[in-house]
């Protein structure tokens, strides 16, 4: 744009304080620096403050009268004012892009989603398109495989964001929501950031594309709030619990390719005498691999707390707030419900007749992206499925490029207390490994197989080299599984 409202136009007129404060929904510092009127200041000022502009500097921004026409911008006397949020933001490769939502509804907005939910009781709060948000920006964008695929689904597209990604790589984009606003706001998403048209549909769930040709991937950041009824459309599914991530993934298969790849995030229930994760890998349907990462538990009080403060209930006062308070542990109490996880699901329609399932809770922190190291998990699931023990000893391995060891023992020990193998990029695994499977890995080069390898230890400690190989495999597995042994094929 010949304003520079980009993404790097707002750091250089900003400065990085004042970029920063922005994100977390402080305008002060922002509003100081654009006091000069230049068009870029007008633009930061009406859509990203929501503050109102003088109609002459707004004219001199852009083309105010089709603006107005179109319903961008309200007039009132000599000033006009923003209708939607229109954001700038930073493609993968540096693209310029700029995602449309409703006002407030975006990190960085004016007040935050709770503020955009609770302005008026004349505006229909249900209906909100929200921007971009932390969980689609941080989270499932940054998990969603991106090799190159024919088709692409973006189920819940909102503003069109993950839609806006998925075009880069998917020769065709289908995007669905049951809000006809929200295809309205994506579809000036992907024409402002000079995407190719996608194919917007309204229903819910997989109603708009049932019976079609299947999917190579599916990208879905859901209305996955466990609430006790429907009253956002952005956040709340209207199912009970958990049922809305639940059939999502349950009828993933339904809808995907041979090899393709369901992704999403949400929230389960943990219940009372419940593991979660046996309640979550419940929910994937056969035939699939799937790799289901819980980032964050809140007990149920947390939980509440968060999405009454996100729907503006908060400011509704005390008796109404204590009434929709008490509604939410009712229903939580009604289903046993104790606490509630967050995180990723990722499914893969492998066909296998003994699929890997795996549920873990990983708090810690990631390096992102992480879609190739979603891709490597599931072919190093497949390279175990087919290996046996006898094949894995025959196999040659790597240690994995960023993986490091740390001793740890007290200061001038002969040997260590135990030795540590630590990850230093994806998921940032560390594991403890005894001295044979720190000697294993480190001699790992792909040069020897496992079996030669163990022969060597075995000669070097003085151990049986038969009951040696017996007992290894188990942590041979465990070490290529969590990606710090990578097989040579």
């Amino acid at each position: 744009m010949a304003a520079a409202f980009t993404a790097d136009g707002l750091l250089d007129l900003l400065g990085a304080p004042a970029y920063a404060a922005l994100a977390r929904s402080e305008s002060v510092p922002a509003l100081r620096a654009t006091r000069g009127g230049s068009p870029l200041e007008t633009l930061v000022r009406l859509f990203l403050l929501q503050r109102p502009v003088e109609y002459g500097q707004a004219s001199a921004a852009l083309p105010a009268d089709d603006c107005l026409a179109e319903g961008w911008l309200l007039r009132d006397g000599g000033e006009v004012r923003a209708a939607v949020d229109v954001r700038p933001y930073g493609g993968p490769e540096g693209e310029d892009w700029w995602i449309v939502s409703d006002l407030g509804c975006a990190v960085g907005g004016a007040g935050g989603a709770s503020a955009a939910a609770g302005r008026s009781a004349g505006e229909d709060r249900a209906a909100l398109v929200l921007g971009v948000g932390g969980a689609s920006t941080l989270s499932l964008i940054h998990i969603t495989v991106r090799t190159p695929v024919g088709r692409a689904l973006d189920l819940g597209t909102g503003s069109g964001l993950q839609a806006l990604h998925a075009a880069r790589h998917a020769t065709r984009v289908t995007a669905t929501d049951v809000n006809p606003r929200a295809l309205g706001f994506a579809r000036l998403t992907l024409a402002l950031s000079g995407a190719h048209e996608a194919d917007l549909r309204e229903g819910s769930l997989y109603e708009p594309v049932a019976g079609e040709e299947p999917y190579d991937l599916i990208v879905s950041n859901p209305p996955f709030v466990i609430s006790p009824g429907a009253r956002l459309t952005y956040r709340d599914g209207g199912m009970a619990g958990d049922d809305l991530c639940r059939t999502l993934v349950r009828q993933s298969a339904d809808h995907l390719a041979d090899g393709g790849h369901c992704q999403l995030l949400a929230n389960w229930e943990h219940r009372e005498g419940e593991d979660w994760r046996d309640r979550v890998r419940a929910w994937v349907p056969p035939g699939c691999d799937a790799w289901i990462v819980q980032r964050e538990v809140q007990d149920v009080t947390q939980y509440a707390e968060l999405w009454l403060r996100d729907a503006g209930d908060h400011r509704a006062g005390s008796e109404t707030y204590a009434a929709r308070y008490d509604a939410w542990l009712e229903e939580f109490e009604a289903r046993g419900t104790t606490s509630v996880g967050f995180g990723w699901i990722t499914v893969r329609k492998s066909g296998a007749a003994r699929p890997s399932v795996i549920a873990e809770e990983w708090p810690h922190p990631v390096e992102q992206p992480l879609g190739q190291t979603v891709l490597d998990h599931f072919a190093l699931q497949d390279f175990l499925r087919r290996t046996d023990d006898a094949a894995l000893l025959a196999a040659r391995f790597r240690l994995a490029d960023d993986v490091v060891q740390e001793q740890v023992g007290l200061p001038g020990a002969e040997d260590p207390e135990h030795v540590v193998l630590r990850q230093n990029r994806g998921m940032r695994r560390a594991t403890k490994v005894d001295t044979v499977g720190a000697g294993f890995a480190g001699v790992c080069d792909g040069t020897l197989s496992a079996g030669r390898i163990l022969d060597a230890i075995a000669q070097l400690v003085g151990e049986d080299p038969v009951l040696l190989r017996d007992r290894t495999p188990e942590a041979v597995r465990l070490l290529v599984e969590q990606g710090f042994l990578v097989p040579v094929e």
